[in-house]
Formats: C-alpha cells, structure tokens, sequence
C-alpha cells in the first residue's frame, strides 16, 4: 500500500494542478481520470475499485480528501476539484447517523455562564497563558497520579482528531476532521446535538453571550467562518472571511465587546512546486467581525503589500509576491494597551518581506499595525528552501516578578522570544530550547503559570533514506523563568523503544494548572510532569483501541496540535494525526481521577 500511495502522490505532483487562479473548475470526470484513475482503475488489495466509491456518500468522499486517509494525496487539487470528483463520484444519500444510543437521555444544552469550570476556546484566558487555575481545573498534583480513563468518543471515519474542546461545566462543544460540530455531555460523552459544517473543524471553538443564549464562533479550513447557536445547533450566519481558494482557518478565534477576531493561514506553499501554479498569491491576515451578524469591522493583512508580478524563477516559471504571513494561532488580547497580537508566518515567494515570521500588535479598534518584531528575515519557504521557521504557535502575555508584563513566543527555529510590549517588542531575552527545522521547535503552544514558561519541542526526524521517523531524535519540555529566560529545569524525551512508527517529539501544545504540566508526544503518549522540578507524575498510552460510548470503531494515534483541557477535574484529548507522517486516530478521551 505504501508504494501506491507514494506513487499516486508523485503522479499527482509531477502533474501539477488542473487549473490556477481565475480559471473555471474542470468536470467531476475530468478531475477523475487526471488524479484518481491511475490508482482506482487498476484496483488493489487496500485500494477501493470506482465501483466502491461509487457507493459513497459525496460528503464522505470530499471529508476523506480535505483531511481523511487520502489528504496527503489530495493537497494539489484545489477544492472545486476536489468538490467536483467526490459529488461526481459520490451518492447524494447522507451520511449515516449515529444510533439512538449514542444520544444522550436529556438533550437539552445549558451554558452555564457562573459556573468556574470552563475552558473557552484555545486558552482559559485571553493572555493565551494555557493556565488553568486550581478552582476550575479541580485537580490537584496528587489527583493527577491517579487518573484513568472515563471514556472515548469516535470519530466515525476520521483519521485525524485534532479540534481541542471547548467546556462550561457539563457541556461540551468540540469541532472534527468531518466537519461534525458535537454538543456533548462533557461527564459521560453522550450526544445532545450535531451541527455539519462545510469543511474540516480543527480550530477550538469560542462561546459568547447572546441575550438568552449564547454562539459559538469557528471556522472551518476552506476559508468559512460560522455562528452557530450553542443551546440548539441552529446556524446563526456564515461568512467567507477569505476568498483565497488555499485558506484554512486554524487558530482560534477570541472575541471582546461584541467583535470576534478571526485569523487567517494558507496551505498555498504546498502548491508551490507544481510546475502548472502560478506561486503565489495569499496573504496572512486578521479579520475582526460583529458577533451579531458576522459584518466586517476591518481586515488586516499580515503582508501589507499586494502580490504582483515578481519575475520567473530559476525554472524559468512566473511567479507573484509577496505573500505568506500566515496567521496559524489564536491572537492573543490586551486590553490595558488596546492591543492584540498576533504571530506570522514564512513568505510563500519571492520577494521576502519584513513582516514574515513576526511577533505583531494591532489595534484593537482599528486593525492598524502598531509595531512588529521580525525573528527571521529572508524566510521564504519551499520555493526558496528558506529555514520555514514560522510561528505555529500564540504569543502569551505574561507578567514576570518584578511586574514587567512580557510577550512571549515559541518559534520553530527551536527559540523562545521575549518581547517588551511598552517598547514596540524590544527584545527582552531569548533562549534555545530546541534545534528547530521546518518540523522542529516550538510548534503549537507553550504554556505558562506565572513563574515558569513550558516550552515542548518537535524536532523530529526522519531515518536516514526512508520516510519514517528517527525513534532517537525529538521532544524535551524546557522550564525557562518569566523574568530572564534563564532554564529552570529540563524533562528530557521518553524513549520510543521499538514502536513501529514512533517519534519522541513533542509538537503539541502545552497545558499547565497549579504544580502539573501536560505535554503530549507524537509517540501517541500524553503525560504529566511536576511544574516544579520536571519530574513525570503520570501518562498514558493512547496508541490502542478503544470501547466507545457512541459506538464509533476508535483508534489513538499520534498527539499533536492542540494540548490537554483541564476542567472540574477532568482532563479531555484528543488522539490521532496523521498529518506529515504521524500516526493516525480518531478519539476523543476524559480521564478524571480515582
């Protein structure tokens, strides 16, 4: 299977793309006999005839596409292509529901807006710190020697589980790699209502009040942005906020006063090498819209300049810039400086310009850049072979001893930047904490409790003439103090033994409550270490099977992404990604404490 699928990808990339941009979408057959035919005509002991596709729901076929088993396969086709095979290929009979068991007895959803249990969106506070406190976390050090599972939840056909929870106290609201938005009971995992959105969920939904209600704000990764509202599922508006066709909404959104701030990324650099497209044309950007009714208050573009013509490249092939900036993490508010930041991505072509790979301030009224701090100049990435050491994760507002508040940021390059947001993101400190690569670094987030910042560290490899990972290389949760940077203590990566198609890196984002922190591995391992000294307290081996309570066929896999949620003594994660090699599930677990 391995061989085909290597080889359907090098058809699909030496192929290039179809169309670019500004042109019609091809037919649904077309697109078949360029992409698909070669493999599914020829049939294969683990690859499905045009027969069996042809017995799929669309919806099904187009969520395996956009970030099921054949994602990788499918990340040079643009989504009307994409669109066009799965409807042309595909039934119109919707997907199969889950059975009336997997509902809950009371399908009623209340959110409780007292209750301090909760775990709204990518961080518990808008200084993206990923700090639970005592009282909403519900658990102690000694409690979290003791947890053990309470129960998993499925997604049906999904390969990938990688949208973080959202919690206020029973109730749950977490997205998926179909689509699927899920209220569930946050106790027992039980369905009280499905809302289908129209692309992959990965992105950490926000909770607002709404008068009597409340909306949840997401967006999906084709550009789309949602209100949703949370006690009924009823859609409220969506909006396109990026007519890109490459756009993918990934970090999430926060909200203030009436106005949800939306960040915007790009897959456009996964595109790049097809001999057929004209590279490139996104632009990063930040866009802050009335919760209301989702109108446009302003946008922000990471690259302020438009992209144009920027001459042919060494190949002799046109090519537009600049372009990139990509905005993969949630903004991080302040509200005492009417500022909120955000971090940048690489450019994506020729020219390289200075506002790429940054730590950024914007006003909050307004949108106009205030200042930027570039970390690496000259980043352009894959076209130029630059270093991609793009910001995947928040900057956190932090305030050291001495009652400086600093702006903190993890960068793939492997280093932790802290910045003066007094002084335009002076440099205060900066301190290595991993080698850093386009894979490496600091990847989607630190955490910190305010003595102590926790960075965990990708790095991983691949063995040396193959596409598998390197079991020796990768990983290490670093403890540096707020004020200076200077190391408080090292956890050092667990040994991947023999596990077939392991990696001891650590890539997913950190989360932190009093006296723990918890840092998931791509190994397929979450585990908790003692905030004080780095020593392991417990963990927990997610690479197995599991029994779940919607009946859904469940398999961990690798951790990466989003981190842990803590709440009332609970702690959720969600297990599986396949993403760049890495081991594929499809499972949501709560542990609480015996």
């Amino acid at each position: 299977m391995k061989v085909r699928v290597q080889l359907f990808i090098a058809i699909l990339v030496t192929g290039g793309v179809l169309w670019g941009q500004g042109s019609t979408a091809l037919a649904g057959d077309e697109v078949y006999a360029k992409r698909c035919a070669s493999c599914h005509d020829q049939g294969g002991e683990r690859i499905p005839p045009r027969e069996s596709l042809r017995a799929m729901p669309a919806s099904r076929i187009l969520s395996i596409l956009d970030f099921g088993a054949m994602m990788t396969v499918a990340y040079p086709m643009s989504r009307a292509e994409r669109e066009a095979v799965a409807t042309w290929l595909g039934t119109s009979a919707p997907e199969t529901p889950p059975p009336p068991s997997a509902y809950c007895s009371d399908r009623k959803v209340t959110v409780n807006d007292k209750t301090t249990a909760v775990w709204n969106g990518w961080s518990p506070g808008g200084d993206n710190a990923r700090f639970q406190s005592a009282q909403a976390a519900g658990l102690t050090l000694d409690q979290t020697r003791r947890l053990k599972l309470k129960w998993a939840f499925g997604y049906d056909g999904d390969v990938n589980a990688f949208a973080q929870p959202t919690v206020f106290g029973d109730q749950m609201f977490v997205g998926s790699a179909r689509g699927s938005i899920y209220a569930l009971s946050a106790k027992s995992g039980c369905i009280r209502w499905i809302y289908q959105a129209g692309g992959p969920v990965r992105e950490a939904i926000r909770v607002v009040p709404d008068g009597r209600h409340h909306v949840l704000l997401f967006g999906d990764q084709t550009g789309w942005f949602y209100a949703v509202e949370a006690e009924t599922g009823k859609q409220l508006w969506k909006k396109k906020i990026e007519e890109h066709d490459t756009a993918r909404l990934t970090g999430s959104p926060v909200a203030l006063n009436g106005i949800v701030y939306a960040p915007v990324a790009s897959w456009e650099e996964t595109r790049s090498n097809s001999p057929d497209y004209l590279c490139c044309t996104f632009r990063g950007s930040l866009v802050a819209m009335r919760i209301r009714d989702g109108g446009l208050v302003w946008k922000t573009y990471t690259i302020p300049e438009a992209p144009k013509d920027s001459g042919v490249d060494a190949r002799g092939r046109k090519r537009m810039g600049p372009s990139g900036g990509s905005v993969w993490s949630a903004p991080t508010i302040d509200v005492k400086r009417k500022r909120i930041y955000v971090t940048t991505g690489d450019n994506f072509s020729v020219p390289a310009n200075e506002t790429s790979d940054s730590v950024m301030a914007l006003d909050l009224g307004t949108g106009k850049m205030v200042w930027w701090k570039q970390m690496t100049q000259g980043d352009i990435f894959p076209v130029e072979r630059g270093p991609d050491f793009d910001f995947g994760s928040s900057a956190i507002l932090a305030r050291a001893a001495d009652g400086r508040e600093l702006l903190i940021a993890g960068q793939k390059s492997g280093v932790v930047h802290a910045l003066d947001p007094d002084k335009n993101g002076e440099i205060v400190w900066q301190v290595r904490v991993g080698k850093g690569s386009a894979a490496g670094g600091v990847q989607w987030g630190m955490a910190s409790d305010g003595q102590n910042v926790y960075a965990a560290v990708s790095d991983y490899a691949r063995k040396a003439g193959t596409r598998g990972f390197d079991p020796t290389v990768g990983g290490g949760l670093t403890a540096l103090r707020i004020a200076d940077g200077s190391k408080a203590w090292f956890a050092a990566p667990s040994d991947c033994g023999t596990r077939p198609g392991c990696s001891p890196a650590q890539s997913e984002a950190v989360t932190a409550i009093p006296g723990v922190v918890f840092s998931g591995a791509m190994d397929g391992f979450l585990r908790a270490f003692a905030a004080e000294d780095g020593k392991k307290l417990w963990e927990f081996d997610t690479v197995r099977d599991f029994n779940t309570v919607n009946g859904v066929k469940a398999h961990g896999g690798a951790l990466d992404g989003p981190g842990a949620v803590v709440v009332n003594g609970m702690v959720y994660i969600n297990s599986g990604y396949s993403r760049f090699g890495g081991l594929p599930g499809n499972v949501l677990l709560a542990f609480e404490a015996e």
